[in-house]
């Protein structure tokens, strides 16, 4: 029997961050996939980043991940989403080619000389003392001491498209029928969710003219601080919108919809509902946006972002002719609703670790959440974890305060989720500090630490502080105004005096940059990346208000540093409601803190839990 320091089972975006954050830490990895063809496959829609998960590929990065990186090396566009609102949440978002981007992952994971890569289908894992046992369909055994599932929505899925339901996983690749029998032996609750992909579309069929052309950010952006030089953007998308004919031949055919007639029994995603459940839900509305997506440079597929169905083969492509600028259009790959098995996340611990099960880590969709990017946040924690896990260190925790990727987590550990749950700027209360631009500022010196940061990416931070550094200490000088700035703003109209005192008391008050910062770009633009004039001009000028998020902050962690003994016995507790008792003994809370954001769980409640684990008796 070959052993192996951790398994990782499943390639998908949280596979393959789990097993690079094991192999780059040192651990010999074995990585095991249902399909080669599937590693780091674009299942659904041909893009990483958008509103909040563009947040959550930064951070990725910051922590020594790999997405950001493969994201930017394929693009075919890239864009900066809610330019005109706030900096918390402005969110980045590429456009990637869909094969270039599972061959480059394929290739990293090649080249990684501590991954081993081994196509099979795991059916079962057995806990042999410390160690874990795993068999594969053709009866090859592993022996590892940490695994860490990131099996997707291949667990006993079925396709449905109509009255056809087929046992298979995503796009046609072979799914996994025996896993979840293994984790009900074990113990484990699980749920069925329910998730679809849209039709695809050739090029040559749809008429452009008829649409509004997206185009590409041509401002320098990109995820990852390892990516050198401005991404090119290569391909454009296009808007277009569904018609009340569009409408009208889905509610004429409802009875024939699977997701509205009861036969698809998974529960799907709330935010990224099939058209047929948009055209019900808002039954007001005269027409839903659409946008055709390029999935690659070497195909003519599209893929029509907003589209998502269930519906018969038949109907859909009625369906989707209705559309403005489709009245042509061929389809090349019929919609589909996928549902799968996954497991209630709130038997997890915030580290990812199984609760009952020491060395079994959980992480993607398999946990019950959506998306590409929610997966790889997992990832790369439960690699983090398995391999402290290893070597007997303490796991890592990321708290709300840190990252999107500690929101995440502690939401599904701690509230559970009832639907695919996707993250959503909405969610994190503290937005204002985890923004896009500051990932790597927050999560570096983390991943570092974690022996996850490479000597490479640690130098080109350094020098990223640096210029930062010297950029505020260029603008925070309160009233010596050189010569070269005293002209510029003269030259915009402004006129004032140096010797002004109200020029100059006005400089006092606002810190030079926040009046006006652009007329500064000129100034040290050839000097300094106008992206961390950005950053800094974001930091000072909402100074007030994130050093009021930071006392939020400090609040928060009070009851964060509040430990509560694992075998603390809630139900014998007086003064409790029995519904606040069940949670508590259930999600079994590791602070007072993560104790509070359990649902069903009262503030009353928890003053009385504070007293009574302060005096560490019942």
């Amino acid at each position: 029997m070959e052993e192996f320091d951790s398994v990782v089972i499943g390639a998908g975006h949280a596979g393959c961050e789990a097993a690079l954050a094991l192999s780059r830490t040192g651990n010999k990895t074995l990585l095991l996939t249902i399909s080669l063809d599937a590693i780091a496959f674009l299942a659904c829609n041909p893009s990483i980043g958008g509103t909040a998960k563009g947040q959550l590929v930064s951070e990725i990065d910051a922590l020594g991940g790999e997405m950001g990186i493969i994201a930017d090396k394929t693009a075919l566009q890239i864009r900066m989403l809610n330019r005109g609102k706030g900096p918390a949440v402005q969110s980045l978002r590429v456009q990637s080619d869909k094969n270039a981007y599972h061959s480059e992952m394929k290739k990293v994971l090649e080249n990684e000389p501590n991954i081993f890569i081994r196509q099979g289908e795991v059916v079962s894992v057995e806990i042999d003392g410390e160690k874990k046992i795993v068999t594969t369909n053709l009866g090859l055994k592993y022996l590892a001491k940490s695994v860490v599932f990131a099996t997707g929505v291949y667990l006993k899925s079925e396709i449905i498209i109509g009255e056809t339901r087929e046992s298979t996983g995503p796009n046609g690749f072979k799914n996994s029928s025996s896993l979840s029998d293994c984790f009900m032996k074990l113990g484990l609750k699980l749920m069925r969710f329910k998730t679809g992909t849209p039709v695809r579309l050739h090029a040559r069929s749809a008429d452009f003219s008829k649409m509004e052309e997206q185009l590409g950010d041509e401002e320098g952006l990109n995820f990852s601080m390892m990516t050198e030089g401005v991404i090119e953007n290569k391909a454009s998308c296009y808007l277009t919108y569904t018609t009340p004919l569009t409408h009208e031949i889905i509610r004429q055919n409802l009875d024939k919809a699977p997701a509205i007639s009861g036969e698809i029994k998974g529960v799907g995603p709330r935010y990224c509902p099939s058209i047929e459940t948009k055209v019900v839900r808002f039954a007001d509305r005269e027409r839903h946006q659409l946008f055709l997506e390029p999935e690659a440079l070497d195909t003519q597929e599209l893929y029509l972002q907003g589209f998502s169905t269930s519906m018969p083969a038949d109907l859909q492509k009625e369906m989707v002719k209705s559309v403005i600028g489709l009245e042509n259009a061929e389809i090349m790959r019929d919609a589909y609703a996928i549902e799968y098995d996954c497991i209630e996340p709130t038997q997890l611990k915030p580290t990812l670790e199984l609760k009952t099960i020491p060395g079994l880590f959980f992480a993607g969709q398999i946990n019950g959440t959506s998306g590409y990017e929610e997966a790889g946040a997992q990832g790369i924690i439960a690699g983090i974890n398995a391999n402290l896990f290893n070597k007997n260190l303490p796991q890592l925790i990321l708290k709300r305060s840190d990252a999107y990727i500690g929101v995440l987590i502690d939401d599904i550990v701690t509230k559970g989720t009832n639907e695919p749950y996707r993250m959503m700027t909405s969610r994190a209360e503290y937005r204002l500090l985890l923004r896009q631009d500051n990932a790597d500022m927050r999560l570096t010196e983390i991943g570092r630490k974690v022996g996850l940061v490479s000597d490479e990416r640690y130098e080109k931070y350094q020098k990223k502080c640096k210029k930062i550094e010297e950029i505020e200490q260029i603008l925070q000088k309160k009233v010596k105004v050189d010569e070269k700035m005293a002209a510029l703003f003269e030259e915009n109209g402004e006129n004032l005096p140096k010797e002004n005192m109200r020029y100059c008391d006005l400089l006092k008050r606002t810190n030079i940059d926040i009046y006006k910062i652009e007329k500064a770009y000129s100034l040290f633009g050839d000097k300094f990346d106008k992206r961390l004039l950005d950053y800094v001009n974001t930091k000072i000028k909402y100074e007030g208000y994130i050093k009021q998020q930071k006392e939020e902050i400090d609040k928060m962690l009070a009851n964060e540093k509040i430990t509560i003994p694992e075998d603390f016995d809630y139900m014998s507790i007086k003064g409790i409601r029995m519904e606040a008792r069940e949670k508590l003994s259930q999600i079994k809370p590791l602070n007072l803190g993560q104790a509070s954001r359990i649902s069903g769980v009262s503030p009353a409640d928890i003053s009385v839990l504070s007293i009574l684990v302060k005096k560490r008796k019942i």
